[in-house]
């Protein structure tokens, strides 16, 4: 049974982690979880509490400041350190929050902090292979130190689930989310403007962000929008059970054309049938289409979003069945552990068993 150190103040919560968590004990590992309280002295810390010698560290996502230090300590010992970051800090501060222009001081100097980081671990998890192509380019990093393992949903939490009470007549359009830049919330509202004439047809916005204030202000005057305060994480699933069909984020950022979000894979787990942006970032084999359970439009178009929605609305077909059958064929937890059984294996570790 392989030991794995999961080195981090992560958030254990954190669907991304959830599922990693899950991901490897599916593989016959044994978790051991390390929290230094000071990320550059993670090391003393192992040291002194007398951690056992692992055949795998992991640094969970966001956890950048604790790659150094884990890092150091892993190879003194002989170890290979996986690191799943999720996003780049140079990328959001550079391109999603516009906080710095690519070429100015700080962001050069962000750049090269985060490469000299990316480049200590011995394989750096990717979410898509558009991220991890960037990852390549970006922080002078090797393919054979890359591997992409998708987001996925966390099973069984997201699947179908029947409802109790008879559903309204209308047909709720579902977005859910922080309320960033990336997800497009202007592009749903906008669509929903332009379907202000149809009477049975409710779009919701639910969670909080940043961009949520401005959201309502946009919003304003609207009969058929309506806000929802965020969710506890494990009610999720029943309220997407509600909906009719799920959006996916509309943004026009590099980093938005770059990913695929938890609600794409949450919504399909669910069956419900999903619209998103379109982008590179989905299996090339996949459908695409109102029929496929997938629908993939243009960015930060409101006209082509409301199209969709009333295409959708508007046909007779299984529209649940092919959402759920979709994330079956290609964003299972078997297909997920599958990439996440040969990264490990380029490692040295071993799953004969399994």
């Amino acid at each position: 049974m392989p030991k794995v150190i999961w080195w981090g103040r992560s958030d254990l919560n954190y669907s991304r982690n959830r599922i990693s968590r899950q991901l490897l004990q599916a593989l016959g590992c044994q978790l051991i979880d390390f929290r230094p309280h000071l990320s550059g002295w993670g090391g003393v810390e192992a040291q002194l509490k007398g951690l056992p010698t692992p055949d795998l560290v992991w640094v969970p996502c966001f956890r950048h400041r604790d790659v150094e230090a884990a890092s150091r300590w892993a190879r003194r010992r002989g170890v290979p350190l996986v690191f799943d970051p999720l996003i780049s800090a140079w990328q959001k501060q550079v391109y999603e929050r516009n906080k710095f222009a690519e070429q100015s001081p700080q962001a050069q100097r962000l750049l090269s902090t985060e490469t000299k980081c990316l480049q200590l671990a011995d394989m750096v998890l990717l979410d898509t292979a558009l991220q991890q192509q960037m990852f390549i380019e970006r922080f002078g990093l090797s393919a054979e130190k890359t591997a992409v393992v998708y987001v996925g949903a966390e099973q069984p939490l997201f699947s179908p689930v029947s409802l109790v009470k008879p559903r309204p007549l209308s047909t709720e359009v579902l977005f859910y989310g922080s309320f960033i830049a990336l997800h497009g919330v202007e592009t749903v509202i906008e669509a929903a403007r332009l379907t202000a004439a149809q009477p049975h047809l409710r779009w919701v916005l639910l969670g909080d962000g940043p961009t949520k204030a401005a959201a309502r202000q946009q919003a304003a005057g609207l009969a058929n929008v309506h806000f929802e305060d965020s969710l506890a994480y494990p009610n999720l699933p029943g309220r997407i059970a509600k909906a009719d069909i799920v959006l996916g984020v509309f943004g026009g950022s590099q980093k938005a054309a770059q990913v695929i979000p938890n609600k794409v894979f949450q919504g399909l787990a669910c069956g419900r049938p999903v619209i998103t942006r379109n982008s590179d970032a989905y299996p090339a084999a996949m459908p695409n289409g109102p029929l496929s359970g997938l629908w993939q439009i243009e960015a930060a178009n409101p006209a082509a979003l409301a199209d969709a929605v009333m295409q959708c609305v508007n046909s007779q077909q299984d529209k649940k069945l092919a959402a759920r059958t979709l994330y079956t064929q290609y964003f299972s937890p078997a297909q997920l552990e599958q990439q996440l059984k040969e990264a490990l294996v380029r490692l040295g570790l071993s799953f004969e068993c399994r």
